[in-house]
């Protein structure tokens, strides 16, 4: 959690403090469940980034020899939105396979339309090979990663999608 993110975890429950005491179980109950996606989100977001550096580090075992740089505070477009958080960069020569996953963070940043988080997966010289992400709540269960596919269809997101996107970027030729 970079300094911005613990600032404003902070500041959220002391403004749900202040609310409770004023009476305002409304505006309590709604920073709670603001709380509650936050934390969603960044959860989801270490998870996606996270399961992509280990895999990443088998390849380097196997002898692949990818390099990796990761950047806080990243900010990229998704439709008319802009979503703030984290680059993951995996790279193999000059081909690269880059990771960029956040939410909008302030109303001018606009919305993420279905989900708690958007994602991207972008393989450098490649965009067919490139694919959306949204990071769906389930009731009684824990965030899940999505691929939003090109026909419109919503597929969960596994690990072994993941490796294949590694192998892209290590056979690409």
């Amino acid at each position: 959690m970079n300094e911005l993110d613990a600032e404003w975890e902070l500041r959220l429950r002391q403004a749900q403090e202040r609310a409770r005491g004023a009476g305002r179980g409304d505006v309590a109950a709604y920073l709670s469940l603001r709380a509650a996606n936050d934390m969603a989100r960044a959860t989801g977001i270490e998870w996606l980034l996270e399961t992509f550096t280990v895999l990443a580090g088998e390849a380097n075992r196997a002898g692949a020899g990818l390099s990796l740089t990761r950047a806080e505070t990243h900010r990229f477009s998704t439709g008319n939105s802009t979503m703030v958080g984290t680059q993951l960069t995996l790279r193999a020569g000059v081909r690269a396979l880059t990771i960029e996953a956040g939410w909008p963070r302030t109303p001018q940043d606009g919305i993420v339309r279905g989900g708690l988080a958007a994602a991207r997966v972008s393989h450098f010289g490649n965009r067919k090979a490139d694919e959306d992400l949204l990071l769906v709540k389930r009731i009684d269960c824990a965030p899940q990663w999505i691929v939003t596919e090109t026909t419109g269809a919503r597929t969960p997101l596994h690990a072994e999608r993941m490796r294949h996107h590694l192998a892209r970027l290590l056979t690409a030729g």
